[in-house]
């Protein structure tokens, strides 16, 4: 088997989660021209979300953009047909290699891409040895709870743009790295009771995330009862 290179592509903040995208070598050069961030699709019918990577073209700008999966299928095979998509096959939706994606039929009757990659996930165990997590694993472990240096943009339910993570519209994706899993519905997942911040899908999760997690964990300190102020 002949070696190969990925490239690892920092998306940002989206679902309470650091998010990164995984392409193959031969994409990599992409980076030159385009800019790339996580963006929240919110399903209208109400099953949750998923997270993908969006890019655009800096000197075209943002409204120019496009899901970075749909780029790199008409990059390498052209456009699009009417009455396809294309999406994940292992249903980790920004895990953008070649070998990961492939053409769907749109069918109007069900619903979103959201229950198809739970359907995919849904009785399998954690990708803990999965391709896209053994790269994701390469990087500094400080990276996955990594506090952005520069303002990005986030989405909320209506998919409107706003300048920072609004919790009471956020669906969660599982704080544990490997585990892409992403709430069907609004505080589907349990908070990490110390901190109050991390969210994660089952007890399994959180365990296995704690070594990391533990290191900023931190107790959210108690908000003071109202104090009347003396009387002069």
């Amino acid at each position: 088997m002949s070696a190969f290179k990925l490239g690892i592509v920092r998306l940002g903040r989206a679902a309470g989660k650091m998010k990164y995208s995984l392409l193959d070598e031969q994409d990599i050069s992409l980076v030159e021209r385009y800019a790339f961030e996580a963006r929240v699709d919110v399903c209208k019918d109400g099953n949750g979300a998923s997270v993908f990577a969006y890019t655009y073209d800096v000197q075209k700008g943002r409204n120019s953009g496009c899901y970075l999966h749909d780029l790199l299928w008409e990059r390498h095979h052209g456009p699009i047909p009417a009455g396809l998509r294309v999406k994940h096959k292992n249903g980790v939706s920004v895990d953008n290699r070649l070998d990961n994606l492939q053409l769907t039929v749109i069918n109007p009757s069900s619903n979103s891409s959201t229950e198809e990659r739970h359907r995919v996930l849904r009785g399998a165990e954690l990708q803990e040895h999965s391709l896209y997590w053994i790269a994701i694993q390469q990087l500094p472990t400080d990276s996955f709870e990594e506090v952005p240096s520069v303002l990005h943009h986030y989405f909320n339910a209506n998919g409107e743009i706003i300048e920072g993570e609004d919790e009471s519209t956020t669906y969660f994706e599982c704080h544990y790295p490997p585990c892409t899993k992403i709430e069907s519905e609004l505080r589907e997942f349990s908070i990490c009771g110390r901190c109050q911040e991390v969210r994660y899908c089952g007890t399994t999760c959180q365990q296995r995330d704690w070594t990391l997690h533990k290191k900023r964990c931190r107790e959210r300190k108690k908000s003071k009862p109202y104090e009347r102020p003396p009387d002069r």
